[in-house]
């Protein structure tokens, strides 16, 4: 059973009809279910899905139909099997075997058939596979509004990820409804028989899907999800006829800028072999439909940033799904993020308006933060990096502590839970070990002094108005930005700066035409020559391209889309920081 053994909770079950919005104020049902939604996937990575009346015939009677398919199916052959490829997220389609999973697989997507790529077409597919495909996809869409919803985002704000509804002339549609069969008696995968008659038989290894949404039901229990205690929670143990699992990907991680962590997932073979002793030899079935994104859509944070919610550095710079999907995420990375938690709707409170007032008053924007107050948050969610940072470096695996759990009872033990990582992470002697926003300002000030030299308690907003001058010191100290009259042009001076001005920061070295870009030397250069506007008039541009590209025996249009490529990257990354330079040095 590995390391930790399944518990026995289960996550919230929410009726899909609750879940479908419509035009006017929220009804009490649907901003129930919302709330339910959205906290069972903060806290179970999982949820119950119960579909609309009617539709659990329509789901019986094509799992019955994929028993069928895969049991009339021959022994599997190596033409069959097929090694996971990333290039093929979006093309698989009709029968194949996966060796390593030990399992067989029928893919159905629509506008795409088996015959257009060559697969074997003489046997009849499961039946149903359209209507169902349908049903699942307005269902994933439905609950990808919810999720939408639970973050206080705009309506439909995914939907420019989505596949067009219904699909135009000779398009094909990304997501799948891809149906499985595990441990079918007789079936050879590689020479690795697939039988539940060897005892214990190792558990699948961990896995997390890199779309958007999946749906899941099987006619066997045996699936886990890690919940985000790092416990195992069995989630198919006592599904009705009309319920399905869901639990969401890493594109949905990525595009809402890690609120939502994708739902890392495993499978239990030894209680699969177990429910087919005595029982028909049919193996293990289920139904996956999976919602993903097109492979021409660009996965970004806008929608969130425009809902008021802080996004990191590493889900700012905007990345096409195709180049996501060939990205490996090592499951250790996964399971070891920090989660952020979820907006959901607050409770109602008899029908007043207290808990409206009150949720104003938390989540009100209208008035704009003080600067010292926006350079205290980005030196907290920078130090909360780091800390993340130096735990990865050492493969440390960060689990916070609540902040009354710790001042009372682990601070002072000899033992605790937290003990050894305070102690490998060098925490501060007396701090509790929590993230540093949840530290109260005593603490949060032994905090910062310890992760942050030449910090003191009066560069804290809190604890008094700074002078001018005291406050660019203060700047200077957060953003690591060295005084004007030494000028340091470092990559990460102008990172840290940026950051603190709620600017979006690249990931990696920027890059134009294969060609990494110095910043250090780009913003020096247009430092010298008084600002973009006459670095740009003097032909800056241009000469720091021939000067550090070779591009000399390119053609004109890959000149010039160097040229145009390198100007945009200046203005999303240096404009504001040198043109402040250049102001500061004026006024000096």
């Amino acid at each position: 059973m590995g390391a930790m053994a399944a518990t026995t909770s289960s996550p919230a079950r929410v009726r899909l009809m609750d879940l479908i919005a419509a035009d006017g104020l929220p009804s009490d049902a649907y901003k129930q279910a919302v709330t339910s939604l959205a906290h069972s996937l903060r806290n179970s990575n999982a949820a119950i899905i119960q579909l609309s009346p009617g539709d659990d015939v329509l789901l019986r009677c094509v799992l019955d139909s994929v028993r069928m398919f895969f049991n009339q199916k021959p022994i599997v052959g190596p033409e069959s099997i097929r090694a996971e490829d990333p290039q093929d997220w979006s093309r698989t389609v009709g029968y194949y075997a996966e060796s390593q999973r030990l399992r067989e697989v029928y893919d159905y997507r629509p506008g795409r058939t088996a015959a257009a790529d060559g697969a074997d077409v003489s046997d009849l597919p499961p039946a149903g596979l359209p209507e169902l495909f349908a049903v699942l996809g307005k269902a994933t869409r439905v609950i990808l509004d919810a999720i939408g919803c639970s973050l206080e985002l705009r309506s439909f704000a995914f939907t420019d990820l989505l596949d067009n509804m219904p699909l135009q002339t000779g398009e094909m549609s990304t997501s799948v409804l891809s149906t499985s069969c595990h441990n079918r008696p007789g079936a050879q995968h590689a020479a690795v028989p697939l039988t539940g008659e060897q005892g214990n038989v190792p558990l699948f290894e961990e896995d997390a899907e890199k779309g958007l949404l999946t749906l899941f039901k099987s006619d066997k229990s045996g699936l886990q999800v890690r919940d985000l205690q790092g416990r195992w929670i069995a989630v198919d143990v006592d599904l009705g006829p009309h319920d399905m699992v869901l639990y969401s990907g890493m594109c949905l991680h990525q595009a809402t800028g890690g609120y939502l962590s994708p739902s890392v997932h495993r499978m239990d073979n030894n209680v699969i072999a177990s429910q087919g002793q005595g029982s028909s030899p049919y193996g293990r079935c289920s139904i996956e439909f999976k919602l993903m994104p097109r492979a021409s859509a660009i996965l970004h944070c806008s929608a969130m940033t425009a809902a008021g919610h802080p996004v990191g550095s590493p889900f700012q710079q905007p990345i096409s799904v195709h180049d996501f999907m060939q990205r490996s995420q090592p499951m250790e990375q996964l399971v070891s993020r920090p989660g952020v938690p979820t907006y959901a709707f607050p409770a109602p409170l008899d029908g007043s308006m207290k808990s409206v007032l009150k949720r104003r008053k938390q989540v009100s924007r209208g008035k704009p933060l003080a600067p010292s107050k926006r350079l205290r948050l980005e030196a907290q969610r920078v130090l909360k990096e780091r800390v993340q940072e130096i735990a990865d470096s050492k493969g440390l695996k960060v689990r916070y502590c609540s902040l009354k759990e710790c001042e009372e009872h682990h601070l002072n033990a000899a033992e605790s839970p937290c003990a050894v990582l305070r102690a490998e992470m060098g925490w501060p002697q007396g701090v509790p070990f929590v993230h540093p926003h949840d530290l109260p300002n005593k603490a949060k000030q032994a905090f910062l002094e310890a992760y942050e030299p030449g910090w003191t308690a009066a560069q804290d907003g809190e604890v008094g108005v700074l002078e001018p001058s005291q406050a660019q010191q203060a700047q200077h100290a957060l953003t690591g930005a060295p005084p004007i009259e030494d000028q340091r042009f470092a990559v990460k001076t102008v990172y840290d700066y940026l950051r603190a001005k709620g600017k979006p920061v690249p990931t990696g070295k920027p890059q134009v035409v294969g060609h990494k870009v110095d910043l250090c030397s780009l913003a020096k250069l247009a430092f010298e020559a008084g600002g973009r506007a006459q670095f740009d008039a003097d032909s800056g541009f241009e000469r720091f391209i021939g000067a550090n590209f070779q591009l000399d025996t390119a053609s004109e249009k890959d000149k010039e889309r160097a040229l145009e490529r390198l100007k945009k990257l200046y203005d999303q990354v240096l404009y504001d920081y040198v043109e402040d330079l250049v102001a500061s040095d004026q006024l000096n």
